[in-house]
């Protein structure tokens, strides 16, 4: 038998990488501790998910949208700390792996 493909519709989603198992994600959400709207989609001040909305990493190991947290961290009642346990912020360094 011979197939012939006439059509195809291929259809492709992406996350960003929060070091989190896909166990963890659905069980807790996977969304901005300030936004609260999901890493996949973008900050309120962005129009489009992406590169132009990135993700930023504490060294508590708690994750934001940047535009979110430099916000966050723009005001005066922050204190330079963590919105989710007030620690000191400090971002980490994101070590990203290269593609293969």
């Amino acid at each position: 038998m011979k197939v012939t493909v006439k059509h195809w519709h291929a259809v492709a989603t992406w996350r960003w990488d929060t070091g989190t198992d896909q166990q963890t994600i659905d069980e807790e959400g996977d969304v901005c501790g300030i936004c609260r709207v999901p890493y996949e989609g973008c900050c309120p001040s962005c129009k489009m998910p992406g590169d132009d909305c990135p993700l930023i990493w504490g060294e508590c190991s708690h994750v934001f949208h940047m535009h979110c947290l430099l916000k966050w961290i723009g005001t005066a009642a922050s204190k330079q700390q963590c919105p989710m346990d007030r620690r000191t912020w400090v971002t980490a360094e994101r070590k990203v792996a290269p593609t293969r």
